[in-house]
């Protein structure tokens, strides 16, 4: 029985550093996206699904939202910026380049709506009075899971959105920081 236990706890420990490792590659592919990156982890993925690892949900969502940044950045590379049809007021007369149901987890109330990334600035339309935040404020945009953190100039702190999807929160997160260094420019 204790032999039993010890290969269970050895096959769960290799399992967890299976994932971990995985993790790991997928943030590195994060910060610099690539087609060749991305059919490494989707090798890596299929390995582990051949292994056995059938409890890879989350590892799948996690490769959509890197397909989707991989085609995006290559977008935002040669200038192009997606084009979302809005009529919503908040947007008014600016560009809008991104639109997903969000959440304020910060927030008591915990308010959903929509995050609005325009020309011009990062809106929130939702039960919360969060004003626009213009992109010259925004000193920073951090991502970290699906939550997305504008974090303002001479400011601690910032606002932070959950997104629904490692997909929302990635383009997001680029399509945020294209806009603010442009605003810089």
């Amino acid at each position: 029985m204790a032999l039993w236990r010890w290969l269970l706890k050895r096959k769960n420990s290799s399992r967890k550093d299976d994932v971990a490792l995985w993790n790991a590659a997928w943030l590195d592919a994060v910060s610099a996206p690539d087609a060749g990156r991305l059919a490494e982890l989707e090798t890596a993925l299929a390995r582990r699904r051949s292994n056995g690892d059938l409890d890879v949900e989350i590892e799948d969502e996690m490769l959509d939202g890197l397909r989707q940044l991989v085609g995006l950045q290559h977008d935002l590379d040669a200038g192009s910026l997606p084009k979302i049809e809005t009529t919503h007021r908040l947007v008014r007369a600016d560009r809008c380049h991104f639109s997903a149901p969000v959440s304020m987890p910060d927030d008591p109330a915990q308010p959903t709506g929509r995050l609005l990334l325009t020309s011009s600035r990062a809106v929130f339309a939702g039960g919360a009075r969060v004003p626009g935040l213009a992109w010259p404020a925004v000193r920073e945009v951090v991502q970290d899971g699906r939550d997305l953190m504008f974090v303002r100039v001479g400011v601690e702190g910032g606002h932070r959105f959950r997104c629904n999807s490692f997909a929302d929160v990635l383009c997001a997160a680029a399509i945020a920081r294209h806009l603010m260094r442009r605003a810089r420019l």
